[in-house]
């Protein structure tokens, strides 16, 4: 090239000059410094996901999850755990069961389940209302709550207006105390002997959970106020399902809810004539008796069921042999009234004619024009 050649290139406009420049072989400066290492990044994250497995590989399991594996257990409540709950209560909690079923007549084994019970069986009580002072009262809701909650804190509302209604129909009855507190605490001053076991053997030394506490306290509440659980009838007597007392084949089987069985007195002791539903108050403090403490024969008394079912047949039965002879013995002992003598003037008058009411008003003794009353003008028809 000469040097006229290379001025001319050089005096040529932009526009005029053109070239091809490869851009694959172009490297940015930011790719120059900063190669790329996808392929290390892979490798960390895998280790970082795999060293926890190799670590502890008892705590890593691949393997595909069966369809009938059985699911984690739930963890629980502290009445359903044996060692957690108070004594005498069922560990475990019922539902309310929306299907009533009929209890069958016959004879039933303690081993067998028993249905529930839902429908009276016998004469059913009447209200029991604790309407007297506020001391009263109060001290009657604070001993019910505490029954109901020791004796059935994990029990349907059906087992807990049972547990109730027993107290009450205890309460009505001749042969127990004649208060809401003195039923629920008899016998507590004993070591044994008491009526509800969680008066005598320390169950009081727990704190109760407020929710079930505030559960059984509206039963109690409706209870005092007139409520009558008539499925439980006139029952005096229960026991949980897993023992079997000795009273138990004496008494009437009334049936079982819940947790429990239900009995009643049979013949005189359970009739319903023997039970007196009328309140008149005196409660006692809501709280066990003190060891040792002088009480009435009535509060003191740790009645045996059996004995008082025999005492009130044999009561009847003597009352029927003896109601002949006393009912001639009366008639022979009532005064005999003579005839009345008159005076010998009412004597020409009439005498006792004049008091026999012969004059009364009779049918011939009615106008003509109301002989007819009350009856059809016409017959209905024609």
């Amino acid at each position: 090239m000469n040097p006229t050649d290379a001025m001319t290139l050089n005096d040529l406009p932009p526009r005029d000059f053109s070239a091809r420049i490869r851009r694959s072989r172009v490297r940015s400066l930011r790719a120059v410094k900063a190669p790329r290492h996808y392929g290390r990044r892979a490798v960390v994250l895998a280790a970082a996901v795999a060293l926890p497995a190799f670590a502890a590989p008892a705590d890593w399991s691949f393997e595909i999850d069966p369809a009938g594996r059985a699911e984690q257990a739930v963890t629980p409540m502290p009445f359903e755990r044996p060692g957690d709950s108070f004594p005498g209560a069922a560990f475990y909690y019922l539902s309310n069961d929306p299907a009533p079923a009929r209890l069958d007549q016959g004879v039933h084994s303690d081993a067998e389940a028993a249905p529930t019970l839902l429908d009276p069986v016998g004469p059913a009580a009447r209200a029991l209302r604790v309407d007297n002072s506020g001391v009263d009262r109060s001290r009657a809701l604070q001993c019910l709550t505490a029954a109901i909650y020791y004796e059935a804190a994990s029990e349907p509302d059906a087992g807990q207006r049972a547990v109730a209604q027993v107290v009450l129909n205890r309460v009505a009855h001749p042969a127990y105390p004649k208060t809401v507190c003195g039923v629920v605490y008899q016998g507590s001053e004993k070591n044994t002997g008491c009526q509800f076991s969680f008066t005598c053997d320390g169950s009081l030394a727990r704190v109760p959970v407020r929710m079930f506490w505030q559960r059984a306290e509206d039963v109690a509440r409706d209870a005092l106020s007139g409520y009558v659980y008539a499925p439980v009838g006139l029952a005096t007597h229960y026991h949980t399902v897993a023992v079997h007392p000795y009273w138990a084949p004496t008494l009437t089987y009334l049936g079982t809810i819940g947790a429990h069985r239900f009995y009643r007195f049979g013949g005189a002791a359970g009739a319903p004539g023997t039970f007196r539903f009328a309140y008149a108050g005196g409660e006692p403090l809501a709280q066990p008796h003190q060891r040792g403490a002088v009480l009435d024969a009535v509060e003191a008394a740790a009645p045996d069921p059996v004995a008082i079912q025999r005492a009130y047949d044999a009561g009847l039965k003597l009352a029927q042999t003896n109601a002949p002879a006393g009912l001639v013995a009366a008639k022979a002992a009532a005064p005999v009234y003579a005839a009345p003598v008159y005076s010998a003037e009412l004597q020409r008058r009439g005498g006792d004619a004049l008091y026999r009411g012969d004059g009364l008003p009779a049918s011939t003794g009615v106008l003509p024009e109301y002989e007819q009353s009350g009856r059809w003008i016409a017959e209905p028809g024609n």
